[in-house]
């Protein structure tokens, strides 16, 4: 296998390996947050972590493929080494996920609580409600006798 050989294989693995990225990402998107991202990141790392086959001639193949291989056919002895390279790989991928969650975390938490607050800013408190000239006019409409404080319709 030459150099071009070598460069279009890995061409070839990684458009599939986008390919089943994607698909992976359709099928674990109903899920629930906390247990959707790590499932991606798992995935993201069993589908790219290399592992050197050839060290001489600076040669990588997928880890996957290679503990795979190893095991079902019994050739070579680099299945421990691509599995040590995944676990490395994993730890680090979790190690940045984490840091990433502990990130956003607090930026969601404030984001809810303004969300509530201007919800809550929303609604005409009790004092607006039974004294309607406190209350913004917003909804403009009457009931039959002509009363505002009789009911508060929703405008459409």
């Amino acid at each position: 296998m030459n150099h071009n050989d070598y460069l279009l294989a890995w061409g070839a693995y990684l458009v599939a390996g986008l390919g089943l990225l994607l698909v992976w990402f359709l099928m674990t998107g109903w899920m629930w947050r906390w247990l959707r991202e790590p499932l991606r990141v798992i995935v993201l790392v069993l589908l790219f972590t290399p592992t050197p086959v050839d060290p001489a001639n600076n040669e990588y193949a997928p880890a996957i493929a290679i503990t795979a291989l190893d095991i079902v056919f019994k050739v070579g002895n680099n299945a421990w080494r691509a599995v040590s390279d995944l676990a490395l790989v994993m730890l680090v991928a979790f190690a940045v996920y984490l840091l990433f969650v502990a990130i956003r975390w607090p930026i969601e938490r404030a984001a809810r609580s303004r969300r509530a607050r201007a919800e809550a800013e929303k609604e005409p408190t009790m004092r607006q409600m039974m004294q309607p000239q406190l209350m913004p006019d917003v909804d403009s409409r009457t009931d039959e006798r002509g009363d505002r404080r009789m009911r508060i319709e929703p405008r459409l």
